[in-house]
């Protein structure tokens, strides 16, 4: 209240400043002994129009540390009302001898200078503005890699900072060249950055182009680290847009800035319907993919989510992220094992879900291969049969099986099962009404037990961080867009059906490898790449189509419809089961002999 008077006060204090300065100008300064007196005069009246003026139009609410175009515009609409007002009520007044008709126009400019210049010189100086070098001798000089919004953004927030001091930006935009945004200069192209960085002394790039693809800021990341430049950016657009972090938050980069692919585009409207008001629920809940599923359903207004795990610790996390939310669908954590009929009939009875999410499952293709083989199929086949058909006794619509990239002409035990997981869902479709889909993709960056964590892990100790052979090459995509597009692929499925996500192009790990050395700090001469040898059951390739199988377009540029082999016979269902309930000899041999037999393009060791 009392910032609010003090303005005001300013304001009046300028109105009358600038009415006697246009009588001083009028006159060179010499103003005569009558219109000295009529100025004086008058002068009550000038105050109180412009002073009813400025508290008609609201010009008050806003902060004077946030001055800009808007509260700019509504001075001069105050004064240029202000302005009319005067003559008219002096006229209407007629008191004594005319004021000169110079002092009615040098008046309403004098004020809106001052009003307007006080406002962004006061705003100049709260963010650092004036006088900055003095301000700021010890900030680390930075150039900003692109020119747009973004950039305007962050100048803006970074000029009150003690940190970083913005001398230079770089775009490829030839129409910006020369040209300076927020006061500072446009070098030039980005491709100029080793000879902009020698000139200015710089040492520090900020990446500030959120919404580029991703291809684009892999280009800009490279020439910077070829000019010797520590790189940082920006946060994602879609966090700033969300109002999650500032423009400024600057971070390092991260593997994902560099891996990661462009935003997937989703059918909003038609997921909204397809998940809005419905029960879902979503096995392996608290699992890297099962979890973000969770997240990115809740954003489509689903009535209930069930989460369904079997690890405690990890049912809790994910239950109390969605409990710190204070929004959201309603959530609801249900502990219990997906091969276990009783508990999931259980579960299914009392909330009858609508959507069925199947993401629980082993996944470790080293670790399921041998001591673990009978394991892997009972857990991924078993838990997909016993869900599967509690969704059918409930009368869900839709039932997806999330599978992989190493269900495709599968070397090792964890792909076979996962492929019969697949020909069960495609045996059951006829059985009833629900709806199966199945959805596969690769690696995902960052998720539990993948190669970027234990990477990350190695450096930590200091290396070597280990790859199994120099030319092995995965698929990868983020666990956001991985979730994202199972739900587009869930909503537009039907009847059996298997989506291929687009994996874009293979990625070597290591080169992964040598990547994540860099972002952290090191050099290959800090930390090794140490070679071991392909483990049991491991692909040099992962491939995202079957070699007998065709594809088929969709809507969505980065799905395609798999027309896969059909299963062989309807009784296979049952005769999986009555193995798994009396499995005899499991070693891992006997495993992959009877898996043989059901999954036809199943290779062991190939």
């Amino acid at each position: 209240m009392i910032r609010r008077f003090l303005v005001f006060a300013h304001d009046a204090v300028a109105a009358a400043l600038a009415w006697m300065a246009a009588f001083w100008l009028r006159f060179n300064f010499d103003v005569p002994p009558d219109y000295h007196a009529l100025m004086l005069d008058r002068l009550p009246w000038v105050l109180l129009v412009h002073v009813a003026v400025f508290l008609a139009l609201g010009l008050y609410r806003g902060l004077w540390r946030y001055a800009s175009l808007p509260d700019l515009q509504r001075i001069v609409f105050a004064v240029g009302i202000a302005a009319l007002a005067v003559p008219a009520l002096l006229a209407f007044l007629r008191i004594g001898i005319p004021v000169p008709r110079t002092v009615y126009v040098l008046t309403p400019l004098l004020l809106a200078a001052v009003m307007g210049g006080n406002r962004l010189a006061y705003r100049a100086w709260k963010e650092g503005r004036l006088l900055p070098l003095v301000m700021k001798p010890h900030a680390t000089p930075v150039l900003v890699i692109g020119a747009g919004d973004a950039a305007a953004g962050l100048l803006k927030d970074l000029a009150a900072s003690p940190q970083w001091a913005v001398i230079g930006l770089l775009d490829d935009d030839v129409r910006k060249h020369g040209a300076e945004v927020m006061g500072v200069k446009v070098y030039g192209a980005i491709d100029r950055i080793d000879d902009v960085a020698q000139r200015l002394e710089v040492k520090q790039a900020v990446i500030a182009m959120p919404s580029a693809t991703h291809q684009e800021r892999r280009r800009a990341v490279a020439l910077c680290e070829r000019a010797g430049l520590s790189v940082m950016t920006v946060p994602a657009l879609t966090d700033i847009v969300a109002g999650r972090v500032s423009i400024s938050a600057l971070r390092a980069l991260e593997l994902d800035d560099l891996l990661g692919r462009d935003p997937v585009q989703l059918d909003e409207a038609g997921l909204h319907a397809f998940l809005a008001t419905k029960t879902v629920l979503v096995t392996g809940a608290g699992g890297s993919i099962g979890s973000e599923l969770c997240r990115q359903i809740a954003r489509f207004a689903p009535a209930r989510i069930v989460l369904f795990d079997s690890s405690e610790f990890a049912l809790y996390s994910i239950e109390q992220e969605f409990r710190d939310r204070h929004a959201g669908p309603a959530v609801v954590a249900a502990i219990g094992d997906a091969k276990d009929p009783r508990r999931v009939q259980q579960v299914f009875e009392r909330y009858r879900p609508a959507v069925v999410f199947h993401a629980a499952a082993y996944k470790h293709v080293p670790l399921m291969e041998e001591e673990n083989a009978y394991q892997a199929v009972a857990n991924n086949v078993l838990s997909t049969v016993v869900v599967a058909r509690a969704a059918q006794a409930n009368g869900a619509e839709k039932f997806v099986l999330v599978s992989t990239d190493k269900a495709v002409n599968p070397a090792n035990v964890m792909g076979a099962s996962k492929r019969l997981a697949e020909i069960v869902c495609q045996t059951l479709q006829p059985a009833g009404r629900t709806q199966f889909v199945i959805v596969r993709f690769g690696n995902v960056l960052g998720s539990t037990g993948s190669v970027v964590p234990r990477f990350r892990e190695q450096i930590a100790r200091g290396g070597p961080i280990t790859v199994t052979h120099p030319d092995i090459k995965r698929y990868f995509m983020s666990i956001p867009e991985a979730a994202q597009l199972v739900l587009q692929a869930a909503m537009m499925g039907k009847e059996g059906e298997i989506f291929v996500l687009d994996m874009g192009e293979p990625v070597k790990i290591a080169d992964l490898a040598r990547e994540l050395i860099r972002l952290s700090g090191y050099s290959e001469n800090d930390i090794r790449v140490e070679y071991t040898g392909l483990r049991p059951g491991e692909k040099l390739y992962e491939e995202p189509l079957a070699d007998a199988e065709k594809t088929l377009p969709t809507p969505h540029p980065k799905l395609r419809v798999a027309q896969a082999r059909a299963p062989e016979h309807n009784d296979l269902v049952d005769e999986v089961l009555a193995w798994l309930e009396n499995p005899g000899d499991c070693v891992p041999d006997a495993v992959r002999a009877k898996l043989r037999g059901w999954v036809p393009e199943y290779s062991a060791g190939g």
